[in-house]
């Protein structure tokens, strides 16, 4: 498997440093000094690409999206910050005939954490007299706050059945990978879920399984998908 690597910070470079324990080639890493205007997508030059990682920022990824998809090549997007042109980018991908696994978070932990907050949000709607709430803490320079995890939660929560406010808060300070904790507090307890990130490998890992997963297939796709969670969506 032949990888296109958009993105280089951190999560890029842990997913080159990985990809050879996946048995995938780094054809090719993009970044904001080698890909100015989205010049170095070119279809021609990646001919020989199967899928394209994307961990770079949400507006250098909606600006690049058409000539991503334009590639013709299946996508796995970690990429965050940009749920107000999600309509738009689902659009475009099934437009392109592609296959694309999109996620705010790739880690095993996270996506079995968001099924278990759906179920808890089913099970606590019909108790009135207990709240939800979410926090999250990351290190000072993410960018988005909520995160695209926390806000992942609180739509599983959501479509749980749960209609009452979910209270959602978040910390950035120094180098925090990931905490998420989604809680239900009642009159006299408090039930908390919390997935902690030790090591920021487990993204890439995440990424490359979900690269790996897609290679063949077409559609767009979750976490959920490729960990053979679908089921936790009816529960």
């Amino acid at each position: 498997m032949k990888l296109l690597l958009v993105g280089h910070g951190r999560m890029g470079r842990l997913v080159e440093h990985l990809a050879p324990s996946y048995g995938a080639d780094v054809a090719g890493i993009l970044d904001s000094a080698n890909n100015a205007n989205a010049a170095a997508l070119d279809p021609a030059r990646w001919a020989g690409v199967d899928v394209v990682i994307d961990f770079s920022h949400a507006d250098a990824f909606v600006a690049n999206l058409p000539r991503l998809t334009a590639l013709g090549k299946n996508l796995v997007i970690g990429t965050t910050g940009w749920k107000t042109h999600h309509a738009d980018v689902r659009a475009a991908i099934d437009a392109a005939g592609l296959g694309a696994v999109v996620a705010a978070n790739f880690s095993v932990g996270a996506n079995i954490l968001e099924a278990l907050a759906q179920l808890a949000g089913q099970l606590f709607e019909p108790h009135a007299s207990y709240g939800a709430f979410l926090h999250e803490a990351h290190h000072a320079a993410k960018r988005d706050a909520p995160s695209g995890t926390a806000i992942a939660i609180k739509t599983a929560i959501e479509q749980g059945g749960f209609s009452r406010p979910i209270d959602v808060s978040s910390t950035r300070a120094g180098y925090i990978p990931g905490i998420h904790t989604a809680g239900f507090d009642g009159p006299s307890e408090t039930i908390t879920l919390t997935h902690n990130v030790r090591d920021r490998a487990t993204f890439a890992h995440g990424a490359l399984e979900a690269a790996r997963w897609v290679h063949g297939k077409r559609g767009w796709f979750t976490m959920r998908d490729v960990l053979g969670l679908v089921e936790a969506r009816g529960v």
